[in-house]
């Protein structure tokens, strides 16, 4: 073979490279310097520009037949096992004694999922397809494994975009927040002091809540049961106070593990040809939308809160009505405190979290139930 030929053999790659692959190069680039320089969730955004940096470069074969990508796809994001094993390590980490002290904290995180059928409605209007409204809708909810677990029952075609607009608004939510909060709450409101003296949880009733709301949960909404089953088992082997091991590696190498392989494989799909269309931009701001509208939602529902309750409820926690946990609960205490350093509404605040949790989970499971029988 003389070096006319070998030429061509040894320049494939950039041979067939293209504008569009720079473009989702320089997006990867992006997502990586956001994760490195401004420490912007670097646990999901940074495997997820790697993988779409490599996705983009030509010819690797990854992600065909038995491809790395390929065979991760298959095995963790078709069978929905990555989002659940990512469940298990959440439910280990929460807390869910405030919302059990607090009953009154599930109303919040009710309405901390207005903007996902909000955002729906929308989409809808806007010419998408039942399935695929659906599954942009659920980006409101701030909660990444619902997000894909959702999209990839009802419009796999649509999980590169959903998923980055649902992990990419979760790591700006110190940004996005704060404005809605000041705008739609007076200074006075943010300064209410909420007592903290909850009624004490039992260690029974902490180990039985997992299992009464995963029995709950699975015989009103069927659909959800993987999602809140894998939460709930991962919150019964905190409680449950005798499986520590488990308990870590729940908390730490399993949760790591799956994020990780997650994050990959969600890059992996974010090639030019499927990603640099129309429908992309508009899912993304659909999905900016849907998060204001959740955070909208939830203040003003905290503001009903604290004029039925003679001004003693902080409306700020109503923006910890989303699902993101702790980031959510975290910057209304943040935001309370900027106003009255010695104003401590943390607590509050994590219950309408732990609520917005559940929440999102029963939201997709209803949409899931709702479009299957509409479709």
């Amino acid at each position: 073979m003389d070096l006319s030929q070998l030429l061509p053999e040894l320049l494939k790659g950039l041979l067939n490279f293209t504008p569009g692959n720079a473009v989702m190069i320089a997006v990867g680039g992006i997502l990586i310097a956001l994760a490195v320089v401004k420490e912007y969730e670097p646990v999901l955004l940074l495997p997820i520009g790697f993988g779409c940096v490599l996705a983009n470069v030509p010819l690797t074969g990854m992600t065909e037949g038995s491809g790395l990508f390929a065979v991760l796809y298959n095995a963790g994001i078709s069978t929905e096992l990555f989002p659940l094993l990512i469940f298990v390590g959440v439910g280990a980490m929460i807390d869910f004694s405030p919302l059990l002290a607090m009953p009154r904290m599930a109303l919040l995180g009710a309405a901390g999922q207005f903007g996902i059928f909000g955002t729906l409605i929308l989409a809808v209007v806007l010419g998408f397809p039942l399935n695929q409204a659906a599954s942009i809708g659920v980006i409101g909810a701030i909660d990444g494994p619902t997000s894909i677990f959702v999209a990839t029952k009802l419009a796999p075609e649509l999980l590169a975009p959903i998923a980055v607009a649902a992990y990419s608004y979760m790591s700006l939510i110190p940004i996005i927040q704060p404005p809605l909060m000041k705008l739609l709450t007076t200074e006075k409101e943010r300064r209410i002091r909420m007592e903290y003296a909850p009624r004490p949880v039992s260690r029974r009733a902490l180990v039985m809540f997992p299992i009464v709301v995963t029995l709950v949960v699975g015989l009103l909404v069927p659909e959800a049961t993987p999602l809140i089953s894998m939460l709930m088992l991962g919150n019964l082997l905190r409680e449950s106070g005798v499986v520590d091991r488990l308990n870590k590696a729940a908390q730490n190498e399993i949760i790591n593990i799956a994020t990780l392989f997650l994050g990959l494989t969600i890059g992996s799909t974010m090639s030019a040809g499927s990603f640099l269309n129309l429908d992309t931009i508009k899912i993304l701001i659909l999905g900016l939308i849907a998060f204001g509208l959740d955070t909208v939602a939830g203040l003003l529902f905290g503001k009903l809160m604290c004029l039925l309750s003679g001004g003693k409820i902080n409306p700020l926690i109503g923006a910890s009505g989303i699902s993101a946990f702790p980031m959510a609960g975290r910057l209304a205490a943040k935001v309370a405190q900027e106003e009255d350093f010695e104003n401590f509404i943390l607590m509050h605040a994590m219950g309408a979290n732990t609520a917005g949790q559940l929440g999102s989970v029963m939201a997709g499971g209803v949409l899931l139930a709702l479009v299957a029988g509409l479709v």
